[in-house]
């Protein structure tokens, strides 16, 4: 009897057009690493008494379905999640075409995702998923990888799949080599490692249901946090954060004519200690937060260049 193989699993994803309803097709297999979307559903063990020493038999309480998806950071694929992420794009060009992502949205696009085991077989689909928060790290090597974390309004088991025939779009990956950090247009020095976090703070609708789901998912109040660590060399970064002023940050990949940047242009720093721990160099870590720019611009932008038309 075959056992289920993590080389063998399949993601595949496509936007509902009601929220909870997974579409009849549409499906895309979506490259990832690991995947923790899946459904807990804890048993409430028996109070009743007189019954004997040993309790009566539990029962289930409601169920939660969460969990991250770590995914590459490509050209291509990424446009789904940082459509999931802020919502639809302003998109322009006529190939390659320049996609803009912007924080802010009332409402953000569910999807429907299929976790694939087909050696069990097991076929998980999920409804009404929603991206709480996208968040990846620069750092000098090693693969550039983002980890989404999900919300979901329930998980449908099924012995075949439900996604129909998948297509896909192409996988070219970008490196943390091609990374760059900038700070009012200009490249940031001795840089050790850089973390971005964008957070929808999702606020799950708990309400009174014969099915154990939530009711739906409402955004709430989003947040733009990130760290980064620094060789101490000189005091623009610290100067910056103790006259409280803010600056302009970008996150940035580039391969050839496709690329990615995230736009903060307007980051706040702490001051952070500098602890002098030994005959090596001093390091910092500013663990910054940005704000909405003005009434009329967006907290975040993410511009995606690449060949896809539209998401």
């Amino acid at each position: 009897m075959p056992r289920a193989r993590g080389a063998r699993s399949i993601l595949a994803g496509a936007f509902e057009t009601n929220y909870g309803e997974a579409p009849a097709s549409g499906f895309r297999q979506l490259p990832f690493a690991t995947s923790g979307l899946s459904q807990d559903v804890p048993l409430l063990e028996s109070e009743l008494l007189g019954f004997g020493r040993d309790p009566l038999a539990p029962i289930p309480d409601v169920e939660t379905t969460d969990g991250p998806i770590v995914i590459p950071i490509d050209a291509e694929n990424l446009g789904l999640w940082l459509k999931a992420t802020f919502g639809d794009p302003v998109t322009s060009g006529a190939g390659p075409y320049t996609h803009v992502f912007s924080s802010g949205g009332w409402e953000l696009p569910s999807l429907a995702l299929e976790v694939g085991m087909p050696d069990a077989p097991t076929f998980s689909m999920f409804e009404g998923v929603k991206v709480d928060s996208f968040r990846f790290q620069k750092q000098r090597g090693g693969q550039l990888q983002a980890t989404v974390e999900l919300i979901a309004q329930g998980e449908t088991p099924n012995a075949a799949t439900q996604a129909g025939s998948l297509t896909s779009y192409a996988l070219k990956r970008f490196g943390q080599r091609q990374g760059t950090l900038t700070r009012e247009g200009a490249a940031i020095g001795n840089i050790v490692s850089a973390s971005f976090n964008y957070a929808n703070n999702l606020d799950r609708i708990d309400t009174l249901r014969n099915d154990g789901k939530i009711e739906g998912i409402d955004e709430a109040l989003a947040a733009c946090t990130g760290e980064i660590v620094v060789r101490f060399a000189n005091s623009a970064l610290l100067n910056q954060a103790k006259a409280g002023t803010p600056s302009a940050f970008t996150y940035g990949f580039t391969n050839g004519t496709e690329s990615v940047v995230f736009s903060v242009p307007k980051v706040y720093l702490p001051v952070p200690r500098r602890s002098i721990e030994g005959p090596g160099g001093i390091q910092a870590t500013f663990a910054w937060q940005a704000a909405q720019d003005d009434a009329a611009a967006p907290m975040v932008t993410a511009t995606l260049i690449n060949s896809v038309e539209s998401y």
